[in-house]
């Protein structure tokens, strides 16, 4: 059972990162000389760009079969749990980088950052325990890269690049969904407000982890409103076709926490920065005026059967016997039961990238890979602290 965060835990900054030359950059595009700046990513099917193929794991924490990945963007379906790309795809482009590759395809090269991400993965290791790669797991799986850069660039390189690289998160609904909600043990264990202070707790630690190891640049993607994916409205008891407002309050709840803790982390790490979003009204945006920005339906996904097409049936090798496509997969804010369509991760990814600060802040994704000039050797060195094993994965 993971352990509650305890709030008074002394937080300790013990690993620091020594940057011998300093460069400015544009604070539109870096300059053609200049090394991209990298992107490590974390999360669950938000984000997984196929590291699920690599596990044993069940059927629907898989989609590399048809109908994913239908817009033809890709080959053929790559294991992203969309109709094409999935948001941290468009960011990568905007910062000019390459696809950033799963951490688990094998002879992969991590010079411009790893994705970790893995459907079904929670912050908390018991969620889909056995199935998934969970946060924990997936934080020491970016030891071993931060291993081989030193082993690749040499230590003072491999230090610049992690100090300089955006993290991104995007993780944490599937401890509601399922670690909480289809947990009795859990909520008779926990109040709602109880569990979400042992996530967030979680959470914070492992933001923490991730400073200590040379991050300070971070992105994190709320939680949506989960009670309106096809899959909860469908199971909403009040069967009155709204939203699942139990589990959406869940999501409310640990964006607020999540912001509290951002707040107060920007205040304690030097050099501290990052993005946070309000995901979860972009998306109820979307889901009520679906045509105000684009969309026909807001309600139904575009993959599955059943009521809102919320079985999660799609492809065939889920729950059911059969599922039903609908033509135009950009007409739907959601493609399958649980999953936003391409187009929503482009909106957002969008957003992302360029809102000003009241939108998303205090910095938007766009600053954080280009701002007007790289973070200064006071950002993330202390007087009097050790420099420490860089190679180290402790």
């Amino acid at each position: 059972m993971a352990r509650p965060f305890s709030s008074s835990s002394p937080i300790s900054i013990i690993f620091v990162i020594l940057l011998l030359s300093i460069k400015t950059i544009s604070s539109s595009r870096g300059s053609p000389e200049e090394a991209a700046t990298a992107f490590f990513i974390f999360g669950d099917s938000i984000v997984d760009p196929g590291n699920n193929n690599y596990i044993e794991t069940t059927p629907e924490k898989k989609a590399n079969y048809h109908p994913y990945g239908r817009n033809g963007f890709f080959d053929k379906p790559t294991g992203r749990f969309t109709d094409g790309r999935v948001i941290v795809d468009f960011i990568a482009e905007y910062a000019k980088l390459p696809i950033i590759p799963p951490f688990l395809r094998p002879s992969a090269s991590f010079i411009n950052g790893a994705n970790f991400g893995s459907a079904g993965a929670g912050i908390l290791p018991e969620t889909n325990q056995g199935l998934v790669i969970d946060l924990q797991t997936q934080l020491k799986q970016f030891d071993e890269v931060r291993s081989n850069l030193t082993g690749e660039l040499g230590d003072e390189k491999a230090r610049e690049l992690i100090s300089q690289a955006v993290y991104f998160m995007s993780i944490g609904s599937n401890d509601y969904m399922i670690g909480y909600m289809l947990n009795p043990k859990m909520r008779e264990a926990y109040l709602p407000e109880e569990f979400v202070g042992m996530v967030i707790g979680n959470l914070s630690q492992s933001i923490q982890a991730l400073y200590d190891k040379g991050a300070r640049k971070f992105c994190f993607l709320s939680l949506c409103p989960l009670g309106c994916l096809p899959a909860l409205r469908a199971a909403n008891p009040k069967a009155d076709g709204g939203c699942f407002e139990d589990i959406s309050a869940l999501a409310s709840a640990h964006n607020n926490a999540l912001a509290a803790v951002l707040t107060s982390l920007a205040h304690i790490f030097k050099g501290f920065k990052y993005a946070n979003t309000d995901f979860y009204s972009w998306l109820n945006e979307r889901i009520h005026n679906p045509s105000k920005y684009g969309f026909e339906d807001g309600v139904n996904a575009c993959c599955g059967t059943g009521p809102y097409r919320g079985v999660f049936s799609c492809g065939k090798t889920k729950e059911g016997s059969d599922y039903q496509v609908c033509e135009s997969p950009e007409d739907y804010v959601w493609w399958d039961a649980f999953h936003a369509s391409e187009r929503i991760h482009e909106q957002v990814a969008k957003l992302l990238w360029s809102d000003p600060p009241s939108s998303v802040g205090p910095y938007n994704v766009e600053k954080l890979f280009f701002g007007e000039e790289k973070l200064r050797i006071a950002d993330v060195v202390d007087e009097g602290d050790g420099l420490g094993d860089f190679g180290s994965t402790a």
